[in-house]
């Protein structure tokens, strides 16, 4: 497998950027969800689970670190004061440096979105749905005709066998990422994007029932370094998984 796309998403379920290359820092790919929404008034994280218009919004990440945000007429979202007037609701643009609780809502069922919402708290760095996970990694063969965005992975792989690489340090370039779990996938997969991406819940059906509602890689960096489109993908298989195979 070879790199193929970087993306990041420098505001978490907003639209990001595709990138040549990026260092790849203890967070994940530099400025990837360094930003959230929040609910002002509930102090709650923002998602497009509970709001799928945020998808429709894009995020850029500036020379300084700051975030540039277009809303879907053009406008510019920056501010909070815009933030808040388009969803029709108090919110806050916060940088993780901004704030320690992490808290965010995912519906039990995602064919009843009307039913029971679970909170669940993330992770303590960037706003990484997983602690466990701070780079995402998914294969064109696994995505197959599903459009890209729909799992917002940071890392494309050009073939197949992600799955194959949980319990494993993978090197891509300089980096060195210890994968360590698949990404089990939520009623985000299914929400309307821009360019036509329309609402589908057979997708996330499909996945339960093809994938055991699996669909990527997690990993954690264990080296920093620069990754780039092009890079081989190397897997050295971890010394606990090496010393099971040898015990049976």
């Amino acid at each position: 497998m070879r790199l193929s796309e970087v993306w990041r998403y420098p505001v978490k379920s907003l639209q990001g950027e595709q990138l040549t290359e990026s260092a790849i820092t203890p967070q994940g790919v530099v400025g990837d969800r360094a930003y959230a929404l929040f609910d002002a008034r509930t102090g709650l994280g923002l998602t497009a689970r509970r709001v799928p218009e945020l998808l429709f919004a894009y995020a850029r990440l500036q020379p300084d670190g700051g975030v540039r945000i277009t809303l879907p007429d053009g406008s510019d979202g920056s501010r909070d004061d815009a933030l808040s007037s388009w969803l029709g609701r108090p919110v806050a643009l916060r940088s993780t440096s901004d704030v320690v609780s992490r808290r965010y809502e995912n519906p039990s069922d995602f064919e009843d979105e009307g039913g029971k919402w679970t909170p669940f708290d993330g992770s303590g760095g960037a706003f990484h749905d997983e602690e466990k996970a701070s780079v995402s990694l998914v294969s064109t063969a696994t995505i197959g005709e599903w459009d890209r965005r729909r799992f917002r992975a940071n890392l494309i792989l050009d073939g197949a066998g992600e799955d194959d690489l949980v319990g494993s340090d993978v090197t891509i370039g300089d980096a060195v990422l210890r994968v360590g779990m698949q990404i089990h996938r939520c009623v985000m997969t299914t929400r309307p994007q821009p360019d036509g991406v329309a609402r589908d819940l057979d997708v996330l059906r499909t996945i339960h029932r093809e994938r055991s509602g699996c669909v990527a890689v997690g990993a954690l960096v264990s080296t920093t370094g620069t990754v780039r489109v092009g890079d081989p993908v190397g897997a050295v298989r971890g010394l606990r998984a090496r010393l099971r195979s040898l015990h049976g």
